[in-house]
């Protein structure tokens, strides 16, 4: 994807730089949106998807490597070596490619959407006709909603808000040259029907704003004009030290200020829809960055609308234009019963998105009446607005339950509503903390505590994702439901020594980050290593950039160690070269789910373990986050996932192989073609 020159600093030996690695990854979704056997508004779908993949990698992860080059600017990655500005330089390098794909992208989606009947005007393609309606709606409904400003010695530069449309135009009256800048009000509906026709024409705000918008400055005369939209660094980091006797020693009010603080950070791009170079070193000086962080998007800034264009067909061309539906299932053996009692007997396992989360929304339910329910203890990382997880814990908190809740404030872009639920929580008498030191607490787990004639018993709920209802149906995950005591008690001692601050506490059958999860995991590769050839291992993640683990790896794969791998998203191994991965197989998946849940298979027949979890094998989820990963002991469970595993490794519809070169290709077979999501939407029977 790169140029050539950069290539060559971005891949060293079997490693790859993570950066490039994602970018990469975003391409894919991109593939995807060009696809034609997905449905055409799915298709849409996924452009928009990448453009806010694109937004926030370049708010976070470019974000964080511009703080990193003001802070600690020799300081070098351990795959590649690179510093932060080479890292920087070579990520810009890549974005002009993207900004024409996803031109180019746009508009094949746009003739397409023409061919089914709706037309997505740019405005130098209206008619005259078409021109009149747009400039009698700009008139009554855009320009009284818009602020222009001249800039002059007494109206300097405006701070230009994070991910805002603005105008700015060359603007001359009597000789005398000056800009003028209008803010597109975020209150202005994103699409305007205009009426008449066959087809359904519609066109954006901004392209109106960019078509009239000279109408704001009666009396000057227009010599350029641009659109333009800054991003501004997203990334913070908020540790303990700094809430201190100012904040009262109370981590939620530095989290708030952060946020607040986040909307003023430096600038780290400009995206333009034109090349007006006297626009571009205007707001270049203006802003203070330098002119190789600004990009021409000649299509859109972001493509959030195209989430709303269904609107615009009718019920059956809409069928024929979007993924079958589908309803998440509820085992009917699980409905009108006693999941508690239930439990004590027996496991129950839930895969995202095609088991409903239903049953543990209705587990915490029955655990808020449960008469011989004491304690509920739960971590939250993300919860969807309107919570039925959230609600479940105040009507258990109000029976009189004890509830505790670790809440995560810093889950970015999610600290807002977080803060709210854990001041919710807090006022129905929940025990509400927020984690352990400056550590994230990343982990999905529940811990029911029930007693009954005299018997102490424990319910857990171990889980890849998060406790949200909204991303349940959206992406894969795995959850295990077991009342095995020795993860029980894991599960108490786990609340108990986060409450202690105790990153060290012992396990029986947990791995527990950041102290127990990387080493237990070594451990098990190490077991694998000692049979050479016969050794296996099979895993499943988001995400591979820890260089101990890559190394482990590694050392399996030269010891003769089969290793099959699906990672998503981020990949620094590579696989196939000569010497060090010759015996590791790379595939990504990126389909109509979100791939999600994390599956680690060491070994194979009844010498196999098998562990779920919520951490990737990242740096910062094994080494400075609170994780956890359970082993499946349930043999019926077992056998789901490590046949779930399976189908998953054998997608040649949607998965691509990573090549030696960390390059992505698809998958050639002589077999029937397998998508292992459609597979799974048809096994679980979620087809109405």
């Amino acid at each position: 994807m790169a140029q050539n020159k950069f290539l060559s600093k971005l891949i060293k030996g079997h490693t790859i730089n993570r950066e490039y690695s994602w970018l990469e990854f975003n391409d894919r979704v991109l593939d995807q949106a060009m696809d034609l056997t997905n449905p055409l508004l799915e298709r849409c779908k996924f452009l928009s998807i990448f453009k806010s993949n694109l937004d926030e990698f370049t708010m976070v992860r470019l974000g964080s490597l511009e703080n990193q080059r003001l802070s600690a600017p020799d300081e070098t990655e351990n795959k590649t070596g690179l510093t932060a500005d080479e890292q920087i330089e070579a990520i810009l390098s890549i974005y002009p490619r993207l900004y024409k794909r996803a031109d180019h992208t746009f508009n094949f989606l746009r003739s397409d959407l023409y061919n089914k009947g709706l037309s997505i005007l740019k405005s130098d393609e209206l008619s005259q006709k078409q021109k009149t309606k747009c400039l009698e709606h700009f008139s009554e409904y855009i320009l009284p909603r818009i602020n222009p400003l001249v800039l002059d010695q007494k109206h300097p530069m405006i701070r230009f808000q994070n991910l805002r449309t603005y105008m700015v135009l060359l603007l001359e009256r009597n000789g005398r040259q000056m800009f003028g800048v209008i803010a597109l009000s975020p209150n202005v509906e994103r699409i305007y029907r205009i009426d008449g026709g066959k087809k359904i024409h519609i066109i954006l705000s901004e392209e109106l704003l960019y078509l009239f918008g000279h109408l704001a400055f009666p009396g000057y005369s227009v010599k350029e004009k641009a659109l333009i939209r800054i991003t501004r660094n997203a990334d913070f980091e908020a540790s303990m030290e700094e809430a201190d006797v100012e904040y009262n020693f109370d981590f939620s009010k530095l989290i708030k200020m952060k946020i607040e603080e986040r909307t003023n950070l430096s600038p780290v791009r400009i995206e333009i829809n034109c090349a007006s170079e006297e626009i571009k070193n205007y707001i270049a000086k203006q802003v203070g960055i330098r002119k190789n962080r600004i990009f021409e998007c000649k299509s859109c800034f972001d493509y959030k609308f195209l989430f709303k264009i269904g609107q615009y067909f009718t019920p059956d061309v809409l069928k024929s234009l979007q993924y079958r539906p589908f309803k998440p299932q509820m085992d009917p053996h699980l409905k009108n019963v006693n999941l508690l009692n239930y439990i004590e007997k027996k496991d129950i396992f839930l895969s995202y998105p095609y088991d409903s989360m239903d049953t543990l929304i209705t587990l915490l339910e029955q655990a808020g009446e449960d008469p011989y329910v004491t304690n509920i203890k739960i971590t939250i990382y993300r919860l969807m607005d309107h919570s039925r997880i959230a609600n479940a814990l105040l009507r258990a908190a109000e029976k009189g339950k004890d509830v505790t809740a670790v809440m995560e404030l810093c889950a970015r872009f999610d600290e807002e509503n977080n803060l709210y639920y854990a001041n919710q929580l807090r006022d129905a008498g929940c025990t509400v903390f927020y984690g352990l030191g400056d550590y994230k607490v990343h982990s999905k787990i529940i811990s029911i505590t029930r007693e009954k004639d005299g018997k102490v018993s424990y319910i857990t709920h171990i889980g890849t994702g998060n406790y949200n209802e909204g991303t349940s149906k959206q992406y894969t995950d795995l959850n295990i439901i077991t009342s095995n005591r020795e993860i029980g008690e894991d599960g108490v001692a786990f609340f108990r020594n986060l409450a202690i601050l105790n990153l060290d506490g012992e396990y029986k059958r947990l791995l527990v980050a950041p102290s127990g999860l990387k080493k237990g995991l070594i451990a098990e590769i190490d077991r694998e290593i000692e049979k050479g050839e016969n050794g296996l291992i099979m895993a499943k993640m988001n995400s591979l950039t820890d260089r101990d683990m890559i190394e482990k790896l590694v050392e399996a794969s030269q010891k003769g160690v089969k290793i099959y791998l699906c990672v998503r998203g981020i990949c620094c191994l590579l696989p196939g070269v000569k010497g060090s991965t010759e015996n590791i197989s790379v595939i990504s998946i990126v389909g109509r789910f979100l791939e999600h849940s994390r599956i680690y298979s060491f070994g194979s027949g009844k010498d196999e373990r098998l562990y779920i979890g919520s951490a990737d094998l990242m740096t910062r989820n094994i080494s400075k986050r609170v994780e956890i990963a359970a082993p499946v002991l349930d043999r019926t469970v077992h056998r789901k996932i490590k046949s779930l595993l399976t189908l998953i490794l054998s997608d040649t519809v949607k998965g691509r192989r990573l090549n030696s070169d960390g390059s992505y290709s698809k998958i050639e077979t002589l077999s029937s073609p397998i998508d292992s999501q459609e597979e799974c939407l048809k096994n679980n029977n979620c087809y109405s």
